[in-house]
């Protein structure tokens, strides 16, 4: 029987044989920790004059979202098979209506083994999702853009800021 060679792995989230495998972060110390993710709902006119004028036929749009991005940001290890179970200590969801969809911008923090840039971003994704399950009716061309990490900091890596906004 052939034997895989074994040889060093950069990646962490795969042993020496290139098999995926959750870091273990036991020995780690907690730390606070935060990340900012942001993304984008492009909306048609007539779905943002809706969410202006409040007149969505599900109801208030911008509340179920947040509350469905929090909802996320605590889900993660749920969602992601190597993303550890962790302590969101905070999170904020925030959606703003602009002239083309919704911008929404999560901040979770913890003070844990690892960071939260999986939640913060699977906060955004999950909020984005929301916007159009809460809008589809009067548009199905919604769609969701650019989902990206904004900032994190603390932890081993330290502070990381998006330089391009």
């Amino acid at each position: 029987m052939p034997t895989t060679p074994v040889t060093p792995q950069p990646f962490t989230h795969l042993d020496s044989a290139g098999q995926a495998r959750m870091v273990d972060v036991t020995d780690k110390q907690p730390t606070v920790r935060s990340a900012t993710a942001a993304g984008f709902v492009r909306c048609g006119p007539k779905v943002v004059a809706a969410l202006r004028d409040g007149s969505t036929p599900k109801g208030d749009v911008l509340a179920v979202a947040r509350i469905a991005g929090i909802q996320g940001a605590k889900k993660c290890a749920d969602l992601l098979p190597l993303a550890h179970v962790i302590g969101v200590h905070g999170a904020a969801v925030d959606l703003a209506i602009e002239d083309e969809g919704v911008r929404v911008i999560a901040t979770v923090r913890t003070a844990d083994r690892t960071g939260v840039e999986m939640e913060a971003l699977t906060a955004v994704s999950i909020a984005a999702l929301a916007v159009v399950d809460m809008v589809k009716g009067l548009d199905k061309s919604v769609l969701i853009e650019n989902v990206r990490l904004i900032t994190k900091t603390g932890g081993k890596s330290g502070d990381w800021h998006r330089s391009d906004g």
